[in-house]
């Protein structure tokens, strides 16, 4: 019988180890159990003296998690003990079971990990919902303060560290998220961006050596002061996006270039001599050829992956040069044409197909002469029940005037300039290629843009620092309105720069931190205070 008490308090207190079983009592969906202190003396709290003379017992009931489905309803029973030393306020006290109770607790410790565990991980309303499916105790206001009770992790000693800011409410309030760049693990979270606040962060980790950053002044601000030892790091990713906005500004400075484009005719779509099968052919030659986007985006990949087979490259090596998977790669290449990577598509049907016969109708007797508010009158009168502008995309693509001259395409954007000249150029399309072909060859200053973004790139990919200085030359003496800004920005800040372009040393791991952090805002969303927030991004990480 000892025996099975004793597997019993195993089962029900593993992690307890003065406290014994007295009896068990199921009723239904409920479970009794009746349990009680095995330790001969206990320690006062108020004066630390060890006592064994009792003074009195009482039965506790703290709330526990619940067993195989069932509430489990605990008796236990504590005693009161007399404080030996005269001196002390405390008469008498009552005994604590370590890591089953505490003082004024209504709940066992293990429930109260639980608890913060699903706080933890949902936050408040999610975590009410799941706490009630596990048949745990606890509202959403005690999740969040269980979670608000838990310390926090020591700092450690960090060698390298990687800081970048969040918003707390974007567009007005940043704060600063601070990892360890070796492990990865969310160090601290700081209200502020400046350097009145991280400054004394650092100036309590002297022995941080390397500080992975963003171009932000103020950090290279509070590195300078509180870190003067540190070897500051600034971010690959922060130094292409830097660039990139000053691309684009030499782009809207001279975007007048854009408007006077000379025509650029499209380039006849190569033919491929891969064999095609006699009795398909004469079918496919009766189905239109597919357009849109998605049909120049396929004739664009059909034709680089053979492009790049015909220099004797093989589909392995295909397909980590264009980063697409081999199965991809193998169906473009074993493709004839690229309409056979379109999939059939049938047309939609809308309210405006029984009416277009009688809308072309109307067209040819007028000439063209009718406007669209005049036949959405007339339709409406014979049925139609779709809205005008419906008919208003439908005449812009199906019906011209007999003598009117087809508009000139528009040229392109500053935006899409940018793309074209900050972009791979394996990720072009041949439209896109040809464009920006032309334009070059139009605007000799986004020309001198286009190298100095490319010499910058290879730089960048192939960390050959060594050239930084020979390239803030060149582009501050291009007289390129924002590249010569974004030069100058760098000379500011060579040290850093040069660390980024030189180590491997980065901010991604920071990055992905703020993408948590997001994550968390969201499921916090209403109750999302800066301590709480603080408190969930460093334990949950």
């Amino acid at each position: 019988m000892t025996h099975s008490w004793s597997l019993l308090r195993e089962l029900l207190f593993p992690s307890v180890s003065e406290v014994a079983v007295v009896r068990v009592e199921p009723a239904g969906s409920v479970v009794r159990v009746e349990a009680r202190s095995t330790a001969n003396d206990a320690e006062c709290p108020g004066c630390g003296a060890w006592s064994s003379r009792v003074h009195g017992s009482y039965l506790r009931f703290p709330a526990d998690l619940p067993s195989s489905g069932r509430r489990v309803v605990l008796a236990l029973r504590v005693r009161r003990f007399a404080c030996p030393d005269r001196s002390c306020p405390r008469r008498t006290f009552v005994e604590q079971i370590e890591g089953l109770t505490r003082r004024h607790g209504q709940s066992t410790e293990r429930l109260r990990s639980s608890v913060a565990a699903v706080g933890l991980a949902l936050a408040g309303r999610a975590g009410e919902r799941m706490v009630q499916l596990l048949g745990l105790r606890g509202s959403r206001s005690t999740l969040l303060r269980r979670v608000m009770e838990l310390p926090d992790q020591p700092v450690g000693a960090p060698t390298a560290i990687g800081v970048d800011d969040f918003a707390l409410r974007k567009g007005h309030v940043y704060g600063t998220v601070i990892i360890d760049a070796i492990t990865h693990r969310v160090l601290d979270l700081l209200p502020e961006r400046d350097a009145a606040t991280l400054g004394p962060w650092l100036a309590d980790q002297p022995q941080v050596e390397v500080i992975c950053r963003d171009r932000a002044s103020a950090y290279a601000e509070a590195a300078d002061m509180a870190a003067p030892q540190a070897w500051q790091v600034a971010d690959r990713y922060h130094l292409w996006r830097n660039l990139t906005q000053a691309v684009e500004r030499t782009v809207l400075d001279h975007r007048s270039c854009l408007h006077s484009l000379p025509v650029i005719e499209s380039e006849p779509e190569p033919q491929w001599e891969t064999p095609v099968l006699a009795d398909s052919g004469a079918d496919e030659d009766e189905k239109p050829a597919p357009s849109g986007r998605m049909a120049d985006r396929r004739s664009a990949h059909h034709a680089l992956v053979h492009e790049l087979l015909e220099h004797g490259m093989s589909m392995r090596e295909v397909a980590r040069h264009l980063g697409w998977s081999r199965n991809t790669v193998r169906r473009y290449a074993h493709a004839a044409r690229w309409q056979d990577m379109m999939k059939d598509r049938r047309p939609q049907t809308s309210k405006l197909d029984p009416f277009k016969p009688f809308l072309a109708r109307r067209w040819e007797e007028t000439g063209g002469k009718i406007t669209g508010r005049v036949l959405f009158e007339e339709i409406t009168a014979r049925g139609y029940r779709g809205g005008l502008t419906l008919l208003a995309q439908w005449k812009r693509q199906a019906l011209t005037a007999p003598d009117s001259v087809p508009p000139p395409p528009p040229p392109p954007s500053v935006r899409q300039v940018t793309g074209w000249l900050t972009r791979h150029p394996a990720g072009l399309t041949l439209d896109e290629e040809v464009q920006r072909k032309a334009i070059l060859a139009h605007c000799p200053e986004l020309d001198t843009a286009a190298g100095l973004v490319t010499s910058f790139a290879e730089m960048l990919t192939r960390l050959e620092g060594e050239r930084l200085t020979e390239w803030i030359t060149d582009a501050m003496t291009s007289s390129l309105p924002g590249i010569s800004t974004f030069a100058v920005g760098l000379n500011s800040d060579y040290d850093a720069v040069h660390a980024g372009l030189t180590t491997h040393w980065n901010s991604g791991p920071v990055e992905g931190t703020v993408n948590r952090i997001k994550m968390l805002k969201r499921q916090m969303y209403g109750r999302a205070g800066f301590d709480l927030l603080r408190k969930r991004v460093l334990l949950a990480s």
